[in-house]
C-alpha cells in the first residue's frame, strides 16, 4: 500500500488486473475449461515469498504425481468435469474448486492471513471448514488419514506461533526500552500518514509507546524500518507462511528445510543478536555521554518522498489515509472479532 507503483507491479498485476475475472483462469482467447482445470493455471499469481502455494503443491506428493502423469489422458482427463473418477491424483482445482465450486477459500482449513495470524484452530467456528477439508481428502484417503494430516498441520502452525511470539517480544522490548534504532517517530510517516510502530498490529500493542491511539493498527513495513522489524516481518510473512502452505499441501520439506521452521529458527537468532548488540551499544553510549540523534536519511529522501505517508502529510496536512478513505474496506487492518479468532 505504501510504495510507489513502480515498486509494486507484481502486486497490482494480480490484485487489480487479474483478481475476480473469469479470463484469469479460463484465458481470454481460449476460454477452454480444459485449460482452467490444469494446476499450472494458478501459478501466475499463487507463488512467491509470502504466498508459496505453487511451490508447496509442486514439490509435494500430489504435485509430483501430477507432473509425472499430466500428459496421460487416462490418468488426467481434463475434458471431463472435476470428479474423483477422472484424476489419478488431485490438482489444485480438484481440491479447492471441488465439483466446480468457484469459492476457493471454501475448501481451505482455517484461513488466517495465509497462516500468519495466530488462532485457536480447534474453535467451533472452524469446524465446518475443517470437516469440508477432510471430506475432500476422503475421496482418495481414509478419514483417519486426513484427520492425522490436519493434526500435523495444526501442530506445525502451533510450534511456529511459539517462535512468532518470542521473535516479536524481543523487538517489542527494544521499542519499549527506547533502544530500537530508529524509533517510529524518527522515521518518515508510515503508509497511513502517521508514526505508528510497524509491528503495532490490531490490538496486540496498545499504548503511547507504540504510537497512535488505542485500537489503531499499524502495518508491516517492508522498507525504511529497523533490521529487527524487517526480520520479524519476514519470519512471519515468509517462513511461517511456508510452514502453513507446506503442511497443507503435503510438502513437508518446504515446511521444514526450505526456509520454513528452519528459517524461523534462523531469523529468531538474528533478532536476538541484533537486540543484544543494540543494548550493548546503548549502554556504552550512556556511559561515555553520547546523545544519539537519528540520521536524516530515515526521515526523507528522493525515494522515501514517493511513499504514501509523506505524500499524505505534504498534500493533506493533519489527515490520515483513514480520513481520506473514511470507509476503507480493503484497508481494514484490524483483526476479526475475538469470538471468530
Amino acid at each position: 500500500i505504501e510504495r510507489p507503483p513502480g515498486d509494486t507491479a507484481g502486486c497490482t498485476f494480480c490484485h487489480t488486473s487479474s483478481e475476480e475475472r473469469c479470463s484469469t483462469c479460463h484465458q481470454r482467447h481460449q476460454f477452454d475449461p480444459k485449460v482452467a482445470r490444469r494446476a499450472e493455471q494458478c501459478k501466475t499469481c499463487h507463488w512467491g515469498k509470502d504466498h508459496r502455494d505453487w511451490e508447496a503443491y509442486d514439490i509435494g506428493l500430489h504435485g509430483v504425481v501430477y507432473q509425472v502423469n499430466k500428459w496421460k489422458p487416462e490418468q488426467f482427463d481434463f475434458s471431463k468435469k472435476l470428479s474423483d473418477a477422472d484424476y489419478v491424483g488431485p490438482t489444485r482445482q480438484y481440491c479447492h474448486m471441488r465439483g466446480g465450486h468457484h469459492n476457493v477459500q471454501r475448501f481451505g482449513t482455517v484461513y488466517t492471513s495465509m497462516g500468519m495470524s495466530m488462532a485457536d484452530r480447534g474453535a467451533p467456528i472452524w469446524n465446518e471448514k475443517r470437516d469440508r477439508w477432510v471430506s475432500v481428502c476422503d475421496d482418495c484417503h481414509s478419514p483417519r488419514f486426513a484427520r492425522e494430516q490436519l493434526q500435523a498441520l495444526d501442530e506445525a502452525v502451533k510450534d511456529a506461533g511459539l517462535k512468532y511470539r518470542e521473535t516479536f517480544k524481543v523487538a517489542e522490548d527494544l521499542l519499549v526500552d527506547g533502544v530500537l534504532d530508529p524509533m517510529p517517530k524518527d522515521l518518515c510517516p508510515d503508509w497511513s500518514g502517521q508514526h505508528l510502530w510497524s509491528l503495532k498490529i490490531g490490538a496486540y500493542h496498545d499504548g503511547e509507546a507504540y504510537g497512535g491511539k488505542t485500537g489503531e493498527s499499524g502495518e508491516f513495513r517492508m522498507s525504511n524500518c529497523t533490521d529487527v522489524e524487517r526480520l520479524c516481518f519476514e519470519s512471519v510473512g515468509y517462513f511461517q507462511t511456508y510452514i502453513y502452505k507446506g503442511m497443507a499441501h503435503g510438502s513437508w520439506n518446504d515446511a521444514t528445510y526450505s526456509d520454513g521452521s528452519f528459517g524461523m529458527d534462523r531469523w529468531l537468532v538474528n533478532v536476538k543478536q541484533n537486540a543484544s548488540r543494540a543494548r550493548r551499544l546503548a549502554t556504552l553510549e550512556k556511559k561515555v555521554g553520547i546523545t544519539w540523534q537519528p540520521e536524516e536519511f530515515w526521515k526523507t529522501g528522493e525515494w522515501l518522498d514517493e511513499l504514501t505517508g509523506p505524500y499524505i502529510v505534504k498534500n493533506h496536512p493533519g489527515k490520515t489515509i483513514f480520513d481520506l478513505c473514511p470507509d476503507p474496506g480493503w484497508l481494514d487492518t484490524h483483526h476479526a472479532p475475538a469470538e471468530e479468532v
